[in-house]
């Protein structure tokens, strides 16, 4: 069974374009396609290569779209962007060594005036920094996701003490949760005692 690769929407970017040509308003220097892919490699190992004639279709089928639907694909991805921004910066949250190491790879490339695709380009220009985003999302997507809901968790509680002490309460409270989730699923599978089989049958008269 193949497994789905997680992307930071519900809508994968399509990566797969046979008949692809130059990209509009420009081409791709392949010395930069090259460094891009090995950016990529060194985020996410698994992801799949980036080549010049994958780029200029994406491009083409950004282009091909409506405005305010180009602009919404690389919206929600920007999102997902600063979400892995704000965690970075986020003093209660604890990243590990690998993982911050990574993250500030690909924040730094995110901040480059002089990336694959200008950022001043109409429409294209975020493009080659969704399209880095989604291929090494799967070196993310766990810290990515528990950050997440620690944020959601400290608005709603308010836990107090430093950062060390609401990351404890986070996970306090999630594993009480859990626990009592797998309580109420075996009340609802099981039965409370096992009365066996009667020693009389019922009879009527």
């Amino acid at each position: 069974m193949r497994v789905s690769i997680p992307t930071p929407t519900d809508e994968p970017l399509p990566l797969s374009f046979p008949d692809a040509t130059e990209i509009p308003g420009g081409s791709l220097r392949p010395v930069a396609v090259a460094e891009f892919d090995q950016l990529l490699h060194e985020l996410n190992p698994d992801a799949m290569r980036v080549t010049g004639e994958r780029l200029e279709g994406l491009c083409h089928w950004l282009a091909s779209l409506p405005p305010a639907i180009a602009r919404d694909v690389l919206d929600r991805r920007l999102q997902r962007l600063e979400e892995l921004r704000d965690m970075r910066q986020d003093g209660d949250w604890n990243l590990d060594d690998p993982t911050r190491q990574r993250l500030d790879k690909l924040l730094a490339y995110l901040d480059r005036d002089d990336d694959l695709i200008p950022d001043h380009e109409p429409v294209l220009g975020r493009l080659d920094d969704v399209l880095l985003l989604e291929l090494a999302w799967p070196a993310f997507v766990a810290e990515a996701d528990e950050y997440r809901d620690f944020s959601e968790y400290r608005i709603a509680e308010h836990p107090a003490g430093n950062g060390h002490e609401r990351r404890a309460a986070w996970v306090r409270d999630r594993l009480a949760e859990i626990a009592l989730w797998r309580h109420h699923l075996r009340v609802n599978d099981g039965h409370y005692a096992d009365r066996g089989e009667p020693s009389r049958p019922f009879q009527i008269g």
